[in-house]
C-alpha cells in the first residue's frame, strides 16, 4: 500500500470511529452522567492504552522543551472540541450536532489557505459542497426537534477547535515526533482541562450500572485512541484538507448503526445523501488523477471534423 492509499484508509477509519461518539455517550447521559465526567474517564482510560502501545514498540516518552507548548495547545483544543460537542447533546439531537459539526472541513480549507497559502481548488470546493449537501440530506428532524441556539454555538466552537487542531498537528515541528507520542501527549494535556473543571465546580458522576463501564472503555478505544491516532497519521500522509473532507463519513457511521443496531429504516433521502458523500470521498481519493481520467475518457470520443 502506497503512502496516499494508507493516508486515505487511516482517514476513513478515523472518521468512522469518531462517529461512534453518540453511540457510546448517550447511554451514559441517560444513566445520569454529565459531559465532564464522561470525557474525563474517556481520556483517562485512553492514556494507558497509548502508553502501552508506545512501550510495546520500544519507544520512550521523551519530548523536547520546545514541543511542550504546541502539544499542550493541541491537547486543550481537542479537549475543548470534545467538551463543547458533548455539551451540545444536552441541547439538540445528536444527529443535528453531527450535521452541524461538519462545517469544520470548510474551516480547515480556509485556515490552510490563509495560513499556509494552500490553494482551494475547484475540485476541493465541489467535494466540500457535495459532502455538506449529503450530510444535510442524512439529517431528518425528529418529532419536536428544534435547533437550539446554545447547542448550535457549542457545535460551532467544537468545529473551530477541531479545525485548528487538524491544521496545527500538521506543523513541521510535530511531524518529526512519532504519531503515537503526539497522540499520547495530546490526551495527557487534554485530560487536564477536565481535571480542572471537576476541581472547580463540575460534579464527578459515575456509571450506576457495572456494564456502562464498557461504554466508557469503548469511548476511550474507538473515538479517542484509534480515531485521534489515525487522524494524526492521515494528516501526515495526505494533508489536513483531504483528511477533513473524509470526515464526511462520520455521520455515515451514525446511519449505519441506526439501521443495524437500532432497526431504523433507510429512506430514499438518506440513500441520496449517502451517495453524495461517497461521490465526494471518491473525488478526494482520486485527487489530481481525476483530471487524467477525464482526459482519457474524452479521448475515447474524438470530435468529428465538420463538413464544409
Amino acid at each position: 500500500m502506497n503512502t496516499k492509499a494508507k493516508g486515505y484508509a487511516l482517514a476513513v477509519i478515523a472518521a468512522a470511529t469518531y462517529g461512534m461518539n453518540p453511540l457510546f455517550a448517550l447511554p451514559l447521559y441517560k444513566a445520569g452522567m454529565n459531559p465532564d465526567s464522561v470525557l474525563f474517564f474517556r481520556y483517562l482510560l485512553a492514556i494507558p492504552l497509548l502508553a502501552a502501545m508506545i512501550k510495546g514498540r520500544g519507544r520512550n516518552f521523551r519530548i523536547t522543551r520546545r514541543d511542550v507548548l504546541p502539544l499542550a495547545v493541541l491537547g486543550i483544543l481537542v479537549a475543548l472540541s470534545s467538551l463543547t460537542l458533548f455539551q451540545s447533546y444536552n441541547y439538540m439531537d445528536a444527529g443535528i450536532a453531527s450535521t452541524l459539526l461538519f462545517v469544520y472541513p470548510i474551516m480547515v480549507a480556509l485556515l490552510m489557505a490563509g495560513i499556509y497559502h494552500e490553494k482551494v481548488s475547484i475540485q476541493t470546493s465541489v467535494c466540500i459542497l457535495l459532502a455538506l449537501g449529503g450530510i444535510g440530506l442524512l439529517y431528518q428532524n425528529g418529532e419536536g426537534a428544534t435547533l437550539s441556539t446554545r447547542g448550535t454555538l457549542l457545535v460551532f466552537v467544537s468545529a473551530l477547535s477541531y479545525a485548528i487542531y487538524i491544521v496545527g498537528v500538521n506543523r513541521p515541528g510535530l511531524r518529526e515526533i512519532a504519531t503515537l507520542k503526539v497522540t499520547f501527549y495530546v490526551l495527557v494535556f487534554g485530560v487536564a482541562l477536565f481535571v480542572a473543571r471537576l476541581c472547580f465546580g463540575s460534579e464527578l458522576t459515575l456509571p450506576d450500572k457495572w456494564y456502562l463501564w464498557g461504554n466508557l472503555i469503548a469511548l476511550a478505544v474507538f473515538p479517542t485512541a484509534i480515531s485521534f491516532l489515525c487522524t494524526t497519521s492521515a494528516i501526515q500522509y495526505i494533508g489536513s484538507t483531504p483528511t477533513a473532507i473524509l470526515g464526511a463519513l462520520e455521520p455515515v457511521t451514525a446511519i449505519i448503526f441506526g439501521v443495524t443496531v437500532f432497526g431504523e429504516v433507510l429512506t430514499g433521502r438518506e440513500c441520496l445523501g449517502l451517495a453524495m458523500i461517497i461521490v465526494a470521498v471518491t473525488l478526494v481519493i482520486a485527487g489530481g488523477n481525476i483530471t487524467t481520467y477525464l482526459v482519457r475518457f474524452r479521448k475515447m470520443f474524438p470530435r468529428l471534423a465538420r463538413k464544409r
